[in-house]
């Protein structure tokens, strides 16, 4: 009768199969392979080992031999398997990353991971993989816009020494205004939240008008100086300009910190300025709204208020967001602004870098 081989193991050996055979983070597939070994070396047999800690006579033999052949190297990895030949694999991957970068197929606007698999002939689980591994994303894309403003560097270290190290006996306030925000309501009624299901709302809507928010944030202490208007022309942005004068102190600067659109420029706002010398204004760079932090105040009003709200009337709009700005105000919070300016202009210099060369190519 065929006996199976002997095993026997060193102390330092034993230690390590114990540590393995115990370990709470160890590969499952060690520890039973580990547990084998261990009564395998107090003469088992295969069947008996098996019946022990339920796994096959042919398990238990295949770890046991190789054990008894190459000690713990030989049962802490596998073996290598067949397959395909290295160098099959990176001709096959070479192609698949150069047909990749070289463009979207003619027919679609990228490729997919059967569209190329297809089009090279080769597996899509290939082709998924060596996309991961060169972290290449051909179904994903993001938006970008560059400014294009002849005087961007100089308005960046502008602003961002506004945020960073504010004047003295002045208050920083980035404003503008939240046009056309509407006022809509949902042609049947939202089903609240409830256990197992979330909140609905249709997808249709109906729209009963419009309101414009003119809003400016202080930033030393977070208060919110808003009021919402029918239209936003240059009529309305000098009301707006007259609350920030009547709710801020009289004794202070006022460093305004907005964006290029006409009525912020219009010859009337200018002569107003001329009679209110303590109104600084700054403006922003063209095609950069990310640096007037009203605009993450926005996003605030935008996310918690109205996305998801429903409004009967422009009325009902508005009492639901001036009353978002009494509680901010109740409990202001400000936002924090940390990116130096050479860090930006570095960054926009390598973007710029980037296009002028595919400008070029």
């Amino acid at each position: 009768m065929r006996r199976a081989v002997k095993i026997s193991v060193t102390e330092k050996e034993k230690e390590t199969l114990m540590r393995w055979s115990r370990g709470k983070r160890t590969a499952a597939r060690l520890v039973l392979r580990a547990k084998i070994v261990l009564l395998a070396s107090e003469a088992n047999e295969n069947l008996e080992i098996a019946k022990n800690i339920g796994t096959s006579r042919h398990t238990v033999s295949l770890w046991r031999n190789r054990f008894a052949d190459k000690g713990l190297s030989g049962i802490e990895k596998d073996a290598p398997r067949g397959g395909r030949k290295p160098r099959e694999i990176n001709q096959a991957s070479r192609r698949i990353i150069e047909r990749t970068l070289q463009g979207p197929p003619a027919n679609a606007t990228h490729w997919s991971v059967r569209t190329l698999a297809k089009e090279l002939k080769v597996a899509p689980t290939m082709v998924h993989r060596v996309w991961k591994a060169n972290q290449l994303k051909p179904h994903k894309e993001k938006t970008f816009k560059i400014s294009n403003d002849s005087q961007f560097i100089e308005k960046v270290i502008d602003i961002t020494g506004l945020y960073l190290n504010p004047p003295e006996r002045a208050l920083v306030l980035p404003a503008d205004e939240k046009s056309q925000i509407q006022a809509l309501d949902r042609t049947q009624r939202c089903l609240p939240l409830g256990k197992g299901y979330c909140a609905t709302r249709t997808h249709d809507y109906k729209r009963n008008g419009t309101t414009t928010l003119f809003a400016a944030i202080e930033l030393a202490e977070g208060k919110l100086i808003g009021t919402c208007l029918p239209r936003h022309r240059h009529q309305e942005w000098i009301k707006f300009l007259e609350l920030i004068d009547r709710e801020t102190p009289p004794e202070l600067d006022l460093h305004l910190i907005i964006d290029n659109y006409g009525t912020h420029k219009h010859p009337k706002v200018k002569r107003w300025l001329k009679r209110h010398p303590r109104f600084h204004i700054h403006f922003i760079p063209t095609s950069s709204s990310w640096l007037n932090l009203i605009e993450r105040w926005f996003r605030e009003l935008t996310d918690k208020r109205l996305r998801r709200g429903a409004f009967k009337s422009v009325k009902e709009l508005v009492s639901a967001i001036m009353e978002f700005i009494a509680a901010h105000n109740r409990e202001p919070e400000t936002f924090t602004w940390t990116a130096k300016a050479d860090d930006l202009i570095a960054k926009y210099r390598r973007v710029r870098a980037v296009l002028d060369k595919y400008r070029t190519a």
